[in-house]
């Protein structure tokens, strides 16, 4: 079974040849930062690239991806190399395309781009529910690039658990990924209904979440608002799980979500699988897209996050963009022209305590525009809802009447709704 087949990869190789085939619609710019990319996913792996061949075509060949002139070069990089090599892919490509470069190349294995993501995935989700869900996917991208191998009892008697009458050895490990992927996915499935919970307790409060493409200081950012202790490496994926912190603790809580970073070309059934994180994005009242600013691919970057979030659902969801990492300008010739046209765009370093309170009060001053005032009077023998009042409003003025305390105070006019319907129904029962 090639190393494309495998579910475990942890043996890599430690040096790297990446391929890719430049179609005529992708244009020079686009294909060599995709490439660019692919060579910080092998970074990310723990690869060192020791070279890279590429061709034009018009399609992939159907055999072997690259072109046969193009494998035989191929076959002399290896050759030539004092160490095995993996190949590395930057497209997803059939199992037999896999199987004929590596028998053809003689390399120790093939990885296309959808196989190198899934195992940084593997290799970085760090929660249950996030490595169920990584294993899940995993597993469903495997089964069918399985193929047949010698076995010296191929065929045998059927018993419980083992192979059943006729069953072949792939039969049987294709079987037993069927039943993992049924386990899997009732334990996601109630591991989300315990998030589901979760998320039940913060009706009310304000929710912000942090998105943008992978390895724009998204971490460091959710950081420095929060003062939380969140891994943080300059690496693609660092973060796969959900964080939530509070950002404001005072009237309106603020709770602010650290998420999953998008990528080019991100396996669909990635993204799917990662439902919890996601549904953090789609609940939010407003989300902060972090754009690393100083790399030259930056708009394009920021267009391919705006169109996983609308492929999602929360192209909707007001955004608040925030170009990270100013501070690596001075050595970069990055284009800024187009700054100026986009609205609500904060320029920051996420590394200066001074740009991080100029975020910060951006998102405060966001919730604070959507309060309104008005003033109630809770009776004093309701006056267990105060509490309430002060987590979920800013109280301006309090005043003690004959028949209670009245209130002046600002607050979202939904919750407002919500807290005179409490007042009347707790009214109701006491008369």
């Amino acid at each position: 079974m090639s190393l494309h087949e495998r579910i475990n990869t942890d043996d890599l190789p430690q040096e790297a040849i990446l391929c890719a085939v430049h179609l005529p619609e992708v244009s020079e710019i686009e294909f060599r930062e995709s490439l660019e990319e692919l060579a910080q996913l092998a970074k990310t792996l723990g690869l060192r690239v020791v070279g890279e061949i590429v061709q034009k075509r018009s399609s992939f060949d159907s055999a072997a991806y690259l072109g046969p002139g193009r494998i035989e070069d191929l076959k002399t990089m290896v050759g030539a190399a004092s160490e095995q090599i993996v190949l590395l892919v930057d497209h997803e490509i059939s199992p037999s395309q896999a199987r004929n470069m590596e028998e053809a190349t003689q390399a120790a294995g093939v990885l296309d781009r959808t196989a190198v993501i899934l195992e940084i995935f593997h290799r970085h989700a760090h929660s249950r529910q996030a490595k169920l869900q990584v294993e899940m996917v995993r597993l469903a991208y495997m089964a069918p690039r399985m193929r047949e191998v010698d076995h010296p009892e191929d065929r045998q008697r059927g018993y419980i658990g083992g192979r059943g009458a006729g069953e072949s050895a792939i039969e049987l490990d294709r079987r037993k990924i069927r039943d993992r992927l049924a386990e899997l996915r009732k334990e996601i499935d109630d591991l989300s209904r315990e998030k589901v919970t979760q998320r039940s307790r913060r009706q009310g409060f304000h929710r912000v979440a942090v998105c943008g493409y992978t390895n724009a200081g998204k971490s460091t950012l959710f950081h420095a608002l929060t003062q939380s202790d969140v891994y943080i490496a300059d690496k693609l994926f660092a973060t796969l799980d959900t964080t939530v912190r509070v950002l404001q603790e005072t009237g309106p809580k603020i709770l602010i979500s650290d998420t999953i970073g998008f990528i080019r070309n991100l396996p669909t059934q990635l993204v799917a699988s990662f439902r919890s994180t996601l549904d953090e994005t789609l609940e939010s009242d407003l989300l902060l897209h972090v754009v690393d600013v100083s790399d030259p691919a930056w708009e394009r970057q920021m267009n391919t996050t705006r169109q996983v979030l609308t492929e999602i659902g929360a192209g909707d969801i007001p955004q608040m963009i925030v170009l990270n990492k100013i501070d690596r300008l001075a050595d970069k010739n990055v284009d800024l022209s187009s700054v100026q046209g986009i609205q609500d765009t904060l320029l920051i370093s996420a590394y200066q305590p001074l740009d991080i309170d100029r975020v910060r009060q951006k998102i405060i001053d966001f919730f604070d525009s959507r309060l309104v005032e008005t003033q109630m009077i809770l009776p004093y023998a309701h006056q267990e809802l105060r509490g309430q009042l002060f987590e979920h409003a800013h109280v301006l003025e309090e005043s003690f009447l004959d028949e209670g305390v009245c209130f002046r105070f600002r607050a979202e006019p939904d919750w407002i709704s919500r807290w005179q319907a409490q007042l009347s129904q707790y009214a109701g029962t006491n008369t």
